[in-house]
């Protein structure tokens, strides 16, 4: 940008007081790094500096919305470019926990409406009249007893030597033009016609290409191997031990490096690696599950969060429930494989790829080569689906080793086998329920326990004492209140297998148990499941959402031959229930009719983002309730590709009908939150239909 651009930002004083905004040349003088950049430019184009990925949730739409809003500029005025990784200069980047629009959505409306005020008090100036008589729009600032206007390319230099305003006022949400607007997202024309760039389409000149042999059986060691058939394929250039660091393990491996991809693929297919496998166990599925159970039987081991008397209420409940669940190990199975590319030199690297956080990769970049952060530029590129695994350091830790070794720029591509075998996975968990009825119909001892790994605890000599504080992830708040006696407890189980987020994280898994047994003590209790949810949230946004989920699946008018269930949880600041019809087809197999989803995300900007989120979200969901798991024998990962790990074909989903709520709360996330009460939602329609409990997942539909 030149010196006559005008570029805002924002910071967050140190002694903690409210965000300040100031210019980039302001900045620079105070040693301030500025979180977030909207610059305009003299032709009065804006350019927004996006500091977060683009994997498919829409923020490169999102996030453009809320800048041209209260900038008063149209969005084909509006640019965007993807910011390198800096924690310094952006805050957190990392897309994950559904945050992009709810930890910057202020701060955002802010900026854009400081530098809106600051091109009007330029044209007033320039006009010699009162800042009140002026207006912004379409990008222009206009004189209204004149109609006298000036584009703000033609402001920018002046407006640039002004001080940002301390305050500025924001539109009411019922005022915008733009925001909460269904409006068209930018990157969908770049997919369709092929011009937007993912990590797997980049390419550098004289960059080489790597594939690697990694143990199937993760903590495997490299006892030796055997290269001479894998030189023989003409472009084979090197072959060579190296590694990946998965948590603060080092998983080793052996990589085959060519002049092009194919022959870097032929020549691992003809290398010959001798394992050593010793010292660790090789879990079968039956195995890990075993050990959970034996687990659950000994009682927690931590205590995560509790009040009154659980044992005391149970045993004085009315009617009294036990039910255990269980939910497999998944893949992410990204479309787009993983990938990376990494330019090593001697005191500097350079990174491209599809990473959802740049600034974690940066970090752990420089501590590996014990570089200044400065020193390491990680670039994003549009990632094609991330679900929590491309936010990890491991694969772009494995290209960097390679380009260290090679001293060349260098692109490592996993293969669709290696991106479903070697994790790391969602983990399984089981989850032991217990609770008690009393008078009234209403809860009044509610236990679980959970058992499976634990994703915080995986790196050697961390503190296994500790609990679980996501035990409770997905479970509604005001439970919290209704239930006078409960405990939730966890019993971490070890294993080499890694694990990580996947999308929702634990509130995947957490929301089958919780919504599946808040089911079971309705029906115990006598009571309509939707009812005895209201009974229980006493509260007006949860009793407003339930009114909203009646009304518009029609709870109150089910007919005999149909199965309704509700699910209802909430994760990253955002309430979202849904209700599953089912029925049985001509020959007596249960059939998905339609899905009402109601998501109650707060302060929200596109209404079509929200839907095809909350879309996404159940197909994801219907597809590890269904069709899908990995499974481990001797071991190893078994399912290798889609002919075994199957995903939900287009005549598998039904009719889903999605509704924002409109209210004043604080924005939530949209990503996620839509994905972990489908399932339940999904089994309790089952049990309305046929009296059939499904708790343990995956379950075949056609099995029921």
């Amino acid at each position: 940008m030149t010196g006559a651009a005008l570029t805002l930002g924002f910071y967050f004083p140190a002694d903690g007081k409210e965000i300040e905004i100031l210019k980039s040349e302001s900045a620079e003088n105070l040693g301030i790094e500025l979180n977030a950049w909207i610059t305009i430019d003299p032709s009065g184009k804006v350019i927004l500096t996006n500091h977060r990925a683009e994997m498919g949730q829409g923020s490169f739409q999102s996030v453009p919305q809320i800048i041209a809003e209260e900038l008063e500029v149209n969005l084909d005025q509006v640019s965007i470019v993807f910011a390198s990784g800096n924690r310094e200069k952006y805050g957190s980047q990392v897309t994950g926990g559904s945050s992009t629009v709810r930890s910057t959505y202020k701060m955002l409306l802010r900026v854009s409406a400081s530098a809106r005020e600051m091109l009007i008090e330029t044209a007033a100036n320039k006009w010699s009249v009162s800042k009140s008589e002026c207006y912004a729009e379409n990008g222009f600032v206009i004189h209204k007893p004149s109609g006298k206007k000036f584009n703000y390319g033609e402001l920018v230099a002046d407006a640039s030597k002004l001080s940002p305003p301390k305050n500025v006022e924001l539109k009411n949400p019922k005022d915008y033009k733009i925001i909460r607007k269904p409006l068209p997202r930018q990157d969908t024309p770049l997919k369709v016609n092929g011009s937007a760039t993912f990590g797997i389409d980049k390419k550098l000149p004289g960059m080489m290409y790597a594939v690697v042999e990694r143990n199937p059986r993760f903590e495997g060691k490299v006892k030796s191997f055997d290269d001479s058939e894998a030189k023989k394929i003409p472009g084979v250039k090197y072959v060579f031990k190296t590694n990946r660091k998965v948590f603060e393990h080092l998983y080793e491996g052996v990589a085959v490096v060519a002049d092009n991809l194919w022959a870097a693929m032929q020549g691992r297919k003809v290398l010959k690696v001798d394992w050593d496998d010793s010292g660790f166990d090789h879990h079968s599925t039956e195995q890990l599950y075993e050990k959970m159970k034996d687990q659950l039987q000994k009682g927690n081991l931590i205590s995560y969060k509790t009040q009154g008397n659980f044992a005391d209420a149970f045993q004085k409940s009315e009617k009294k429930l036990e039910a255990t669940y269980e939910t497999p190990y998944e893949s992410h199975s990204c479309m787009e494989p993983l990938n990376c590319i990494a330019d090593v030199k001697e005191d500097s690297c350079e990174i491209w790829g599809p990473i959802q956080g740049p600034d974690w990769i940066q970090g752990d970049i420089a501590g590996t080569l014990k570089l200044d952060p400065k020193k390491v530029k990680v670039n994003m590129t549009f990632l094609g689906g991330g679900f929590g695994r491309k936010a990890f350091t491991d694969y772009p830790h494995e290209a960097v080793m390679i380009s260290k070794e090679i001293k060349a720029p260098v692109q490592v591509v996993w293969t669709r086998e290696d991106d479903m075998t070697l994790g790391p996975f969602r983990p399984g968990m089981i989850y032991q329920c217990k609770g008690g009825v009393g008078k009234g119909g209403r809860i009044a001892a509610f236990e679980t326990r959970m058992a499976g790994q634990n994703m915080d605890v995986q790196n050697p000599g961390a503190d296994r004492s500790t609990y679980n504080s996501d035990v409770v992830e997905g479970f509604l708040e005001p439970y919290f209140k209704s239930i006078p006696h409960f405990t939730f407890g966890d019993t971490p189980l070890e294993s080499p297998i890694p694990v990580m987020w996947w999308r929702s994280v634990y509130s995947s898994t957490n929301g089958f148990a919780f919504e599946s047994f808040i089911d079971e003590m309705a029906i115990a209790a006598g009571k309509d499941p939707l009812d005895f949810r209201r009974q229980h949230l006493n509260n007006q946004r949860y009793q407003d959402l339930i009114s909203k989920l009646e009304e518009v699946s029609g709870w109150k008018k089910r007919n005999k031959n149909e199965g309704f269930g509700v699910a209802i949880t909430e994760c990253f600041s955002s309430i979202v229930g849904e209700v599953v019809k089912v029925s049985k087809n001509t020959e007596g197999k249960v059939k998905l009719d339609k899905v009402w989803a109601v998501m109650d995300c707060g302060w929200y900007v596109n209404p079509d983002i929200i839907a095809a989120q909350v879309e996404g979200s159940i197909v994801m969901a219907l597809g590890a309730a269904t069709k899908h798991a990995t499974h481990f024998a001797d071991g190893k990962a078994v399912e290798k590709n889609f002919d075994a790990y199957k995903m939900p074909r287009i005549a598998d989903i039904p009719e889903i009908e999605v509704h924002v709520m409109d209210n004043e709360e604080k924005a939530g996330g949209v990503g996620e939150p839509g994905l972990p009460p489908f399932t339940p939602a999904l089994t309790n329609a089952i049990f309305d239909l046929t009296g059939k409990r499904i708790r343990v997942l995956p379950f075949n539909l056609d099995e029921v």
